[in-house]
């Protein structure tokens, strides 16, 4: 705890004597392309009879570029501090490991193909491609984010686009590699990922088709094949905005993963806004199933600022929960 408070200590000090700085953008390192940024969330959430407070993201950033090529370098701490307080018993931990969360660097190649090679978010869905949380309406992710697809793939990513009334992009994936961090912060351990990826954007409406493969390493059986599916909607304008996904998961195994969630977000103004998300999922392999309603309210007195309430409703015994969030971009 020492260490995040002089970490913010010496944050404040070193923005406050950059006249030019604009919080959520980063800082330029002199007339450089180079951006030097972070973002941290500290989170509440009462559960039953338990307490959490959690000081959750510490993470440090850079990043920059031309019209050709661009990088981005993200270290995180995870779970920082975690103190969990019941009717018995009050417990610490502390995770001071310093991951990569993503390293990669872009090639434009033209105005049609580009080229990502390193440590990035696998491009599948919506939900995926918002891993910081101040950038979200609601702390938590849906279950289906952490259950259905590798969510970083360390390898390469070419896409491509073509613009005509609308947009369309695809999106090929490709590792046969080891991946990064993949061992105790990632959702799967994997060493092979190949994926294909189709989106359609025009005027407010996007819609996305993922399928893919990968190969995974667990505790409880050493390496397994998994095969997935997931389509994808959204609808979004100045005032609200429609989010839909569902995925299937199977294995060789014969255990399969579903999942699923439509999720509505009103725009009072700019800095108010209310949400809603009704999710779902089976999980075979876990023996694992819960349906849930989400209330949430996200008030931004700046938009690289959000303070977040939200009241999750569960089908599964004892898992209601209360989670109040903070959360900060550089």
């Amino acid at each position: 705890m020492k260490l995040f408070i002089a970490f913010l200590f010496f944050l404040s000090s070193f923005l406050y004597a950059q006249d030019e700085y604009v919080l959520g953008e980063g800082y330029q390192v002199g007339d450089s392309p180079i951006f030097l940024g972070g973002y941290f969330s500290v989170d509440y959430r009462k559960k039953d009879e338990e307490d959490r407070y959690r000081v959750d993201d510490i993470s440090f950033m850079s990043y920059g570029g031309n019209d050709t090529l661009s990088y981005l370098a993200e270290f995180e701490f995870k779970e920082f501090y975690v103190e969990t307080r019941d009717n018995e018993n009050s417990t610490i931990e502390r995770n001071h490991k310093l991951y990569i969360e993503r390293l990669y660097v872009d090639y434009n190649i033209d105005e049609n193909y580009n080229l990502r090679l390193g440590k990035y978010n696998s491009p599948i869905g919506f939900w995926n491609l918002m891993p910081i949380n101040v950038l979200r309406e609601t702390s938590s992710s849906p279950i289906l984010n952490n259950i259905i697809y590798p969510k970083y793939t360390t390898g390469v990513d070419l896409s491509y686009s073509t613009f005509s009334q609308g947009e369309l992009k695809l999106d090929f994936i490709l590792q046969d590699n080891t991946a990064i961090d993949d061992d105790d912060y990632n959702n799967y351990d994997i060493d092979k990922h190949y994926a294909l990826g189709i989106s359609y954007e025009e005027d407010d409406y996007t819609f996305k088709v993922n399928g893919g493969y990968f190969s995974k390493r667990d505790k409880q059986i050493e390496i397994s094949d998994y095969t997935y599916a997931l389509i994808s909607a959204r609808y979004d304008d100045d005032r609200y905005q429609f989010l839909a996904e569902a995925g299937i998961q199977n294995s060789k195994e014969k255990d399969h993963n579903y999942a699923g969630y439509v999720q509505g977000l009103y725009r009072f103004t700019y800095q108010h806004i209310a949400v809603i998300r009704l999710e779902s999922y089976k999980d075979e392999l876990q023996n694992k199933n819960d349906n849930i309603a989400i209330f949430g309210y996200t008030y931004r007195p700046l938009y690289p600022v959000a303070l977040k309430a939200e009241y999750q409703q569960h089908s599964a015994d004892n898992e209601n929960q209360i989670i109040f969030s903070f959360s900060v971009l550089f």
